[in-house]
């Protein structure tokens, strides 16, 4: 079995900030809403990883460094998008979702975004 930590991501249980990709939060409301957050990285391959890709291609299976890399670049782009709804009043990120695309043919540019909220519990 895959360690977590390498393969997947996502947030701890001692989180400030609840990530959500859903509209609402059961047991809470929405108290005030900030509006949209979004936590930002471009990342290269370097070129050992880029011969290691090609080659792995030939065969076929996983590329396990570049699948190393995304993973670490989704988490660094959600800290982001985390940091920023903190930094806005926020304790909350409804709708969050990622955008990847190629960043002009050196790297990838991963975008988490969301809308951050002020939630408490539902009486």
């Amino acid at each position: 079995m895959a360690n977590i930590d390498e393969y997947g991501g996502g947030q701890g249980p001692n989180t400030q900030v609840l990530v959500v990709t859903t509209n609402d939060i059961p047991g809470y409301r929405v108290d005030h809403v900030i509006g949209e957050v979004f936590g930002l990285t471009v990342r290269s391959r370097h070129i050992g990883s880029q011969i290691g890709a090609s080659l792995k291609s030939l065969v076929g299976g996983e590329l396990k460094g570049l699948t190393k890399t995304l993973v670490e670049s989704r988490n660094e782009a959600m800290a982001r998008l985390v940091e920023q709804a903190q930094a806005r009043g926020g304790n909350a990120v409804l709708m969050m979702r990622f955008d990847v695309t190629e960043a002009a043919d050196v790297g990838t540019e991963i975008c988490a975004y969301g809308t951050a909220v002020v939630i408490s519990p539902a009486a």
